[in-house]
């Protein structure tokens, strides 16, 4: 059956008109949400996947100990005696020597206060070097410190300079008033009689440098702090003994010697 060139005109039109309506309807329908493959159920009756025999992982091999090994030992000597030929190696033995150590207590030393002890030529030098140190004039004392063989020694160092000028040098003031104080000081203090019966012996001011600093007594020590200070006194203590000005005068008045240090 023929159709006319209006009822294909018609068919057409009708044809565009239904595809309008059906892609309208398709907008207008919300669309649902997707899922991921993790939240997707499984369905009923479905069994896992086991995974295939070869991609099951290999069993860890356990690791085999090693023994321990000690270190090399060297071998231990062999013993001095040996009990099967019963030959025996005596040790070594100190040599043994006839010496004994001296442990024989040092005497005490004697302080003497009372000069009058003193032979008359010690008495008589103390006195005239008390009076020139007395009297302010340094100079005074350069008759009493000798010449030549006898001069005093007044310094442990070798000078050119005189008795005198040296111990101006030592002293804190130019006019060496300072030397001359302690000068009298030490002669203040009592004193001791060293070397009996030898070319060495000698009447000495202050009796400490002859005696142990550790056996001062209160009193000594009283004795000491007035011709040093308390540092000094802790100085002396760490050196060992007492290290500042000392007098000496022979049993035969000679002034041998006015020094200070070590």
């Amino acid at each position: 059956m023929q159709m006319s060139a209006d009822g294909k005109k018609l068919f057409r039109s009708s044809l565009i008109v239904l595809s309008v309506l059906l892609g309208t309807t398709a907008l207008t329908v919300p669309a649902r949400p997707a899922f991921a493959l993790s939240e997707l159920k499984k369905a009923p009756g479905e069994e896992p996947q086991k995974p295939a025999e070869d991609e099951k992982a290999a069993p860890v091999e356990e690791k085999q100990e090693e023994p321990e090994t000690s270190p090399l030992e060297l071998p231990m000597p062999d013993p001095l005696i040996r009990r099967n030929g019963a030959v025996t190696e005596p040790a070594d033995e100190p040599p043994v020597t006839d010496e004994t150590p001296d442990e024989t207590p040092q005497a005490p030393v004697e302080v003497i206060r009372d000069i009058e002890k003193a032979p008359e030529p010690v008495r008589r030098m103390r006195e005239l070097i008390v009076e020139a140190a007395a009297s302010g004039d340094i100079q005074r004392l350069a008759p009493l410190l000798g010449k030549g063989m006898t001069e005093t020694q007044v310094s442990l160092v070798e000078s050119n300079e005189s008795p005198v000028e040296t111990l101006k040098g030592q002293s804190g003031d130019p006019d060496g008033n300072e030397v001359l104080a302690i000068l009298l000081d030490v002669l203040a203090t009592g004193f001791v009689h060293v070397g009996k019966g030898t070319p060495d012996e000698m009447y000495v001011w202050p009796y400490f440098a002859e005696k142990p600093l550790a056996g001062l007594t209160p009193p000594e020590k009283v004795d000491l702090l007035r011709i040093v200070t308390a540092g000094d006194y802790a100085d002396m203590q760490e050196f060992g003994s007492y290290n500042f000005y000392r007098v000496g005068i022979t049993p035969d008045g000679q002034w041998k010697f006015f020094v200070t240090g070590e």
